[in-house]
């Protein structure tokens, strides 16, 4: 197995990763939810009432509905399916009014996922120099080879990589850098649970890894629960899969760099 992806492992389950990765991706939730006071005078109303059509589709006026459950997608995007679903409608308000309004509105309220914040965090951590050197533009990147980290949008990091470096992906980039003569390329991705999104997140960067005649040092700057050692479908990728490539925690990130 490629020593990166062990030492990564051992980090995780060894040692205070989540505490260490803190520093990386410090995730701060976004303040509670506002909920429109009229919207929720309705929701009131029909809850007491034990109006189970229209207490439904009052909730679906809100951002958030208050339960997770696969056919809540359905009925947002065709509001009609609420009468003609009396069994579904009936089993969702439920545990709607198993809850109580008070859970209600405090499920409605909760703060959007952290997930959605964390794409710059990565970033900025490297701004910190916290790899030992500050990164800068493309303009000083050009300028000689000493060992530098790019310091651009995906989008241009992707340009630079298509230009100098044959990357012939068309998907931005989150790390360009160059050591000891050789470039670097990568996709810095914290991966908070397993499933949906963070699923298309995981291949996003292995994508990256397994693209062909790129002119660097292809890497997987992975964090989160594809480390936990078990069955999961992530940790048997790393470790059977793509056991060979260079997928790595950010947190040995830097030795990673310093050892080309």
């Amino acid at each position: 197995m490629n020593k990166w992806i062990e030492l990564s492992i051992e980090y995780a389950n060894q040692r205070n990763y989540l505490d260490d990765l803190f520093k990386v991706y410090p995730t701060i939730p976004e303040g509670i939810r506002e909920i429109d006071e009229t919207i929720w005078y309705e929701v009131e109303k029909h809850f007491n009432n034990m109006n189970n059509n229209a207490l439904v589709k009052e909730l679906l006026k809100l951002n958030l509905f208050p339960i997770k459950d696969s056919y809540i997608a359905y009925l947002r995007r065709d509001q009609s399916a609420i009468d003609r679903n009396p069994n579904t409608i009936n089993r969702i308000c439920g545990r709607l009014y198993e809850m109580g309004l008070d859970k209600i509105y405090q499920n409605c309220s909760l703060p959007k996922e952290t997930n959605r914040q964390i794409g710059p965090m990565f970033k900025d951590w490297l701004r910190k120099k916290s790899l030992g050197i500050l990164p800068i533009t493309i303009d000083e990147f050009l300028k000689n080879d000493d060992n530098a980290i790019l310091d651009a949008s995906d989008e241009e990091m992707k340009q630079f990589a298509n230009k100098y470096l044959n990357y012939k992906i068309n998907k931005g980039l989150n790390f360009v850098a160059r050591f000891n003569k050789q470039y670097i390329i990568g996709e810095a991705k914290f991966l908070s649970d397993f499933g949906g999104h963070q699923n298309a997140q995981f291949n996003d960067a292995i994508n990256t890894i397994l693209s062909k005649n790129v002119k660097a040092i292809k890497i997987a700057i992975l964090d989160g629960v594809l480390y936990i050692k078990g069955n999961n479908k992530m940790y048997m990728s790393i470790t059977t899969s793509f056991k060979d490539y260079n997928i790595m925690s950010s947190l040995v990130l830097r030795e990673f760099l310093y050892q080309i």
